[in-house]
């Protein structure tokens, strides 16, 4: 594996890639030379993303595509009222029975379409079952995984990537791959892209280092799979699943060049920025990737993690602030406590704060902060939040809204806030 955003080379068997052209008369060992676009064809080159792939069979071998029912992974994000109400869930239950990653996938909330390409679905899954004898694509957009429990080996077609809790991995738009559980019973988050690929942000007066680092990024190593059997292929496109007979595992690319592929980031090897002296600079600051809309300098998603760090600044209420914000923020907690919260927002479990919606540390935080020793740092260890911010209202499902684990008493958190107004003073 290597870093991130450039041209890779890399092949199972050695004389794989052909020499000087990318689609020769024959290509080696008897294999189909097929491009993988990303991007279109015309796209300026420092945004174009394509590979090509030189496999044992191309990817147009399989049988007819007839629907396949899941009803809880879709793009219905509704038409009517949405609701401004914060919004929290508990963690998705587990499995009872036996349910691999696509059957386990659940859809949260979105906006925007796969057609008008541009919005994202945010889903969450839990499965206790490695996918067998099947393979998945997602035609609509490109797929951000973030385990929060149970490492998951993703097997694609351009290699294997193993992506554990606190590291999160980018499956592109088609590129079909089978998930294994490396630890039984598995939760995450996925965040599925329907707008422009997810790319680093600029660093504007940061400069050339800081957040997350390119060479941070990892793709796989060639590896392929030459077996013929009875297989299954899922395909999702247009917001609903298809099923097709395959009689062979579309993952066999002996070898690939290009800058389309799977990578990987441990967000533990994110590079925090912060303040050292008074405020806050803006949530900005812990961005891992964008995806940037037709608005300059508004995204059509951001992916932004609080990791640990030290919180030093003085005369300055330390933690998270009350804030209410033109885009809409979905948020997910891998791992440990958030600092904005006392308690009730657990690992796995999810929230939503709508555009203009008002939010901000619960009661219990709030008087603790308030009172905090400003002359001692406060580190913040062991724990990592991230959220899917958008420019679009976030619509929540039908499912999500209704579901049992849904925090019906999540505002109560607040009704602790005391009034402290007292016009005669400052303190």
């Amino acid at each position: 594996m290597s870093g991130f955003g450039n041209e890779f080379a890399t092949e199972a068997i050695a004389g794989t890639l052909p020499e000087g052209q990318n689609s020769p008369q024959r290509a080696p060992h008897g294999l189909y030379a097929e491009q993988l676009s990303g991007t279109a064809f015309t796209a300026p080159r420092k945004e174009n993303r394509r590979s090509w792939l030189y496999r044992i069979r191309p990817a147009a071998m399989h049988g007819t595509f007839a629907q396949y029912h899941q009803p809880r992974l879709h793009n219905d994000f509704g038409d009517g009222p949405v609701s401004p109400d914060q919004l929290r869930w508990d963690p998705l239950p587990l499995p009872e029975t036996a349910v691999d990653f696509v059957d386990g996938l659940y859809t949260m909330a979105g906006n925007g379409s796969a057609a008008g390409q541009h919005g994202c679905g945010i889903h969450l899954y839990a499965a206790n079952r490695s996918m067998q004898w099947r393979y998945f694509y997602d035609a609509d957009g490109e797929l951000l995984i973030v385990p929060q429990q149970g490492r998951l080996l993703l097997a694609t077609e351009l290699g294997a990537i193993e992506v554990e809790p606190q590291e999160m991995a980018v499956i592109p738009r088609g590129i079909r791959f089978r998930v294994e559980l490396l630890d039984g019973a598995s939760r995450g988050y996925v965040c599925e892209n329907f707008g422009a690929l997810l790319r680093l942000p600029d660093l504007g007066p940061i400069g050339s280092n800081g957040l997350a680092n390119p060479r941070d990024f990892l793709t796989p190593h060639a590896s392929y799979e030459d077996i013929e059997g009875e297989f299954e292929l899922i395909a999702k496109f247009q917001g609903h699943l298809w099923r097709a007979e395959i009689g062979h595992s579309p993952l066999d690319v002996v070898g690939w060049h290009g800058n389309y592929a799977p990578y990987k980031f441990d967000m533990r090897r994110f590079n925090t920025i912060g303040s050292i002296s008074f405020d806050h600079p803006d949530p900005s600051i812990f961005t891992v990737l964008t995806s940037p809309s037709d608005t300059p300098g508004t995204a059509n998603i951001d992916f932004v993690i609080f990791p640990p760090r030290w919180l030093v600044a003085q005369h300055t209420f330390r933690p998270p602030w009350f804030h209410r914000n033109v885009a809409s923020e979905f948020m997910g907690l891998v791992h440990g406590a958030y600092d904005a919260k006392a308690d009730g927002f657990a690992p796995g479990g999810a929230s939503l704060h709508n555009c203009m919606t008002g939010h901000g540390p619960d009661a219990q935080t709030f008087e603790k902060a308030s009172h905090a020793d400003l002359s001692q740092a406060h580190v913040i260890v062991d724990t990592l939040a991230f959220m899917f911010e958008t420019r679009a209202v976030i619509r929540p499902t039908a499912q999500a809204f209704d579901a049992p684990h849904r925090q019906r008493d999540y505002q109560a958190c607040w009704a602790g806030l005391r009034k402290h107004f007292d016009p005669n003073s400052r303190d």
